[in-house]
């Protein structure tokens, strides 16, 4: 297995508002906190679950040295920096390596719809800015365009691209890019975050980990081991919870009651275009968490 460059368990963590919808940095700290105490070795700070075409660059910076100072010295902290245009997400690389981060995570850029020379010299551009490595964002559903093959294997070529979070959904195409590039594999998808594992990725970037680290981190231990049965016990007892959080509405929405009803954040708001959840749906995660166990395990 390729190492973990990253960590083994993260999670790609909301970014907590006020509920006038400013930035409430003291929320991010007790979310990042939350989450080392909770199995993960890593988090993500500004990526799509963390908001952030919603925030400026000069939140997404305030909001990683919070972060990078609550959790810092005990946790992978992975800045999102990937946008469609490129200047931006060089300037976004830089301001994260200054304020500490160990890691970039960089997306296709979205929307654009750039030829796959545009995709490769994106991520090169922007690895080139620091000196920080980059995993990279394959999730065509929000993207509109696959990282395809030749690209990943022109693109490992460089030093610090090392990483890729996958949303692909294609085990298949994922085993034979690992073996063709050496890149680490993270699943970035948790209906298939036991799948990946099995399939040689080295890991998980979650958004049901905002609530089931620890599970996670067992079941990554599972596998690590050979124990496939411990593994997918754990998994199936996941699965009301990946359905309520990835399937009801978006998971910035769910995940952000989830940790209001666990008393993590104070407020489960969001930025338009995203609305917060209902209170059925909030009563449904809370039915769904206790059921689980993760309500009681999540205070411990």
């Amino acid at each position: 297995m390729a190492p973990a460059p990253f960590g083994r368990v993260l999670t790609a963590m909301v970014t907590p508002f006020h509920a006038d919808g400013s930035l409430d940095l003291e929320g991010a700290a007790r979310v990042a906190a939350h989450l080392a105490d909770h199995g993960h070795d890593g988090v993500v700070v500004s990526g799509t679950t963390g908001e952030s075409p919603t925030t400026t660059t000069d939140e997404d910076g305030r909001l990683l040295r919070a972060v990078v100072e609550a959790v810092g010295d005990r946790i992978a902290v992975v800045a999102g920096v990937g946008t469609n245009d490129t200047a931006h997400s060089v300037e976004l690389a830089a301001q994260a390596e200054k304020a500490g981060a160990d890691g970039l995570l960089l997306v296709t850029p979205y929307y654009s719809k750039p030829t796959q020379d545009g995709v490769a010299a994106h991520f090169t551009t922007v690895a080139d800015a620091t000196g920080l490595p980059v995993m990279l964002y394959d999730i065509p559903g929000r993207s509109s365009i696959a990282i395809a093959e030749q690209t990943y294997r022109r693109v490992a070529e460089h030093d610090r691209i090392v990483a890729v979070k996958d949303a692909v959904g294609d085990l298949y195409r994922g085993v034979r890019v690992m073996a063709e590039t050496g890149l680490a594999f993270y699943s970035g998808d948790d209906v298939l975050n036991l799948a990946w594992l099995t399939h040689g990725a080295v890991g998980v970037v979650s958004v049901v980990g905002h609530v089931a680290g620890r599970p996670y981190a067992e079941m990554v231990a599972a596998v690590d081991r050979g124990d496939l049965d411990a593994a997918l016990d754990g998994y199936r007892r996941l699965v009301p919870v990946v359905d309520v959080i990835m399937h009801r509405a978006q998971g910035a929405m769910t995940a952000k009651a989830a940790l209001q009803l666990m008393g993590v954040i104070d407020s489960r708001a969001v930025r338009l275009p995203l609305v917060p959840a209902g209170e059925d749906l909030v009563a449904e995660i809370g039915d769904v968490l206790d059921r689980a166990g993760l309500m009681e395990d999540t205070r411990r």
